[in-house]
């Protein structure tokens, strides 16, 4: 295959403070016609930044330094923004990471497509509206007639993201870079997106280049690899090579990272510190302060390209074959960490007892605000947590697993139901008594940097809690809390050494903080006023995944020192395979299987179930079930289907299904689903079989 795109020795700079910002530092690479590359890396390294290069839309303080980008032969960086613009949209596409920041709320999504269909094809209007209809037909828009003519707002983060890939490919590109384009989609709608983005290469031999740091997603699409740390290329090969004999120690490192069931009673490799400040001059290995085989050679002398294999190079003095002070250690010893955190044996008595909670919200409409309807975001969810357990909640977006989790603490009122919590019903209890008990349940949020006050000092955030529920802790406790007996401050130094952050940050604020850090500092505030339950939304869901190591063993740690209970709101299965006991699945405000961790995930019984883990990415083929394609999107939970919630997208579905909701169904004493494929009777014999 021909070259597409060929990239030399690019440098990108942004001027900002005080020194200079190398975002590019010496990147090059080539694209072929047809190929998806990988750009594979930690937030922070350089990977957006690249591709904000190849398009020329760098930020006012960005500047391309030197090096050339070549598309088809010729050199972009030399032409005027005039040709830019013509190229833009129609040879080379984007797929920005943020489609609710990259739509326009103020035009329909068929205006914004036709944007780009005027500039670059003269069309008349009738042709226009038809070509429109076939990119979000393909794109698989449901309703594609009635819903070109609506706003963003209106569309699910899903659709949002399938309307920006239409948008993208209106003018037939020859490449599209796709940045970050499933990081915050369920497992469902990203095995969707991939499947279409696939689709449309194969019938287009379009290039892609797909920047992400999910290595999941990297063994789905990639057909090359380059990985990048703190603005330049570590190592680059094929897929299989990549996933077979990763070579630099980053690389290896980042495998080691991933969460699994083999590791469930091991602590995660961690790779400690973070990427380097792009602002300081590199004199050495830029990895090699995080790294487990730097010498003192590595910081002082700058690795050059090594091949090590056909179509395999890195950038790593392991492979330097002329330097004889190299520590020739296996490389499978590349990881850290690894020791065993097994949980001590509990009592398995319930601390949650939650029975047929409902969430219903009104639907008001008209001068007066009439209740016209009621959307049920939660419609009759049960379930327990033992003291010391770890509960795991999942499913799509929109399905009310959020709702349930506040609801359980009261920050949203239940319409229906019963939450007892150490035999303390909590549903209309008086305020006063509910606030004497909030200390002993807390709540981590999905978004860090949202839920943390930025004009408060960490010290003062964390103080917060403490001085709101009258939290004094009493000499006798000592041993049965992490924190000290005297004043806040010394609990507040302890609490940050807790989660693994140095007790000088408590005088900063949380813009100085990476995301990890942020997240570290959102669960020590919860922890500090020494919660029996702790209600995790989404905690690592936009993290990288050596951060979401971190975080991981934290929870673990915290909850093997100190017996907490979790419920852990969450899409990524990886994650709830390495740290729940049990797992509930959610849709459409009801849980449809509950079970035990393991047979959960080996044994799927729920069609719906069975969808979400065949749509689960995974790093070795061979693992991988044979995906289920779900027909539309989830319901809206303001008009339910009748009968199962689930029929209208279910492959099995029988008339029964579209008639009444199907009771549990015990598949064993561990193990129930709602679905009628189970009856009663065939349960009772597998179970004896």
């Amino acid at each position: 295959m021909s070259v597409l795109l060929e990239v030399d020795h690019l440098k990108t700079i942004l001027h900002t403070g005080d020194s200079p910002v190398r975002a590019v530092d010496g990147l090059s690479l080539k694209i072929r016609k047809g190929e998806t590359f990988a750009l594979l890396g930690e937030s922070g390294c350089g990977k957006s930044m690249t591709a904000l290069s190849i398009m020329r839309l760098l930020p006012d303080s960005g500047e391309i330094q030197s090096g050339t980008i070549k598309l088809n032969g010729t050199d972009i960086l030399q032409l005027p923004e005039a040709s830019m613009r013509q190229i833009r949209g129609k040879l080379i596409s984007m797929i920005f990471q943020e489609p609710m920041l990259n739509l326009n709320p103020v035009m329909t999504i068929a205006e914004q497509i036709n944007e780009v269909l005027r500039h670059h094809f003269k069309l008349d209007k009738k042709t226009a509206q038809n070509r429109i209809l076939e990119l979000l037909n393909q794109v698989g828009i449901p309703d594609a007639s009635q819903r070109m003519h609506e706003y963003s707002f209106q569309f699910s983060g899903g659709m949002k993201q399938r309307a920006m890939i239409a948008m993208a490919l209106a003018g037939n590109p020859e490449l599209l870079v796709a940045d970050e384009p499933t990081t915050a989609l369920d497992v469902t709608i990203q095995a969707q997106v991939l499947d279409l983005m696939r689709q449309i290469q194969q019938q287009q031999q379009m290039a892609i280049l797909l920047i992400t740091h999910d290595l999941g997603v990297v063994s789905e699409m990639a057909h090359q690899v380059a990985v990048m740390y703190a603005g330049e290329i570590v190592e680059q090969t094929s897929r299989e090579n990549f996933f077979s004999q990763p070579a630099h120690p980053y690389s290896r490192q980042l495998f080691a990272s991933l969460p699994e069931k083999q590791k469930r009673d091991q602590a995660l490799a961690v790779i400690s510190g973070t990427v380097p400040s792009l602002a300081r001059k590199f004199t050495g290995c830029r990895f090699a302060d995080r790294c487990n085989h730097a010498t003192a050679y590595c910081h002082e002398h700058v690795p050059q390209w090594h091949t090590i294999a056909a179509n395999h190079k890195v950038r790593c003095h392991l492979y330097d074959t002329a330097a004889e002070w190299v520590e020739k250690k296996p490389m499978s010893e590349i990881t850290t960490g690894n020791t065993t955190t097994a949980k001590p044996h509990r009592i398995d008595k319930p601390l949650l007892q939650v029975t047929d909670l409902k969430v219903h919200f009104p639907i008001r409409k008209g001068f007066f605000k009439r209740i016209v309807g009621q959307v049920m975001a939660v419609d009759g969810v049960s379930l327990k947590i033992s003291e010391g357990k770890t509960l795991a909640l999942v499913g799509e977006s929109g399905c009310g697993k959020t709702t349930v989790g506040k609801s359980i603490l009261q920050l949203i009122e239940p319409t229906a139901g019963s939450v007892r919590y150490n035999d303390h019903e909590l549903v209309d209890m008086q305020r006063q008594q509910l606030r004497q008990m909030r200390a002993q349940f807390q709540f981590v949020f999905q978004d860090p940097y949202s839920s943390l006050n930025p004009r408060m000092r960490i010290i003062d955030i964390i103080q917060e809690g403490m001085d709101a529920l009258n939290i004094q802790i009493p000499a006798s406790d000592i041993q049965a809390t992490p924190l000290p007996s005297y004043s806040h401050e010394k609990a507040v130094d302890a609490l940050l050494e807790c989660v693994g952050l140095p007790k000088e940050t408590k005088w900063r604020y949380p813009h100085e903080f990476s995301g990890g850090q942020r997240q570290r500092i959102a669960i020590a505030r919860a922890l500090a006023v020494n919660p029996r339950l702790l209600i995790c939304d989404e905690p690592t869901s936009a993290l990288d995944v050596s951060v979401q190591a971190q975080i991981l063993n934290l929870l673990k740690s915290l909850q093997s020192d100190l017996g907490l209970a979790y419920l852990f709101i969450t899409h990524n299965i990886a994650v709830v395979e390495y740290l729940a006991d049990e797992i509930a699945v959610m849709y459409l405000g009801r849980i449809v299987e509950h079970g035990h961790i393991d047979e959960v995930i080996a044994n799927p019984r729920h069609p719906y179930t069975q969808a979400l883990l065949s749509a689960v990415p995974h790093i070795t083929k061979e693992s991988r079930p044979d995906m289920i394609k779900l027909k539309g999107d989830l319901p809206s939970p303001a008009s339910p289907p009748a009968g199962c919630h689930f029929h209208p997208r279910c492959p099995h579905a029988m008339p029964v299904c579209r008639q009444s909701y199907p009771q549990a169904s015990a598949i064993s004493p561990t193990h129930i689903t709602h679905c009628y494929l189970y009856s009663q009777e065939h349960c009772s014999t597998h179970h004896e079989h």
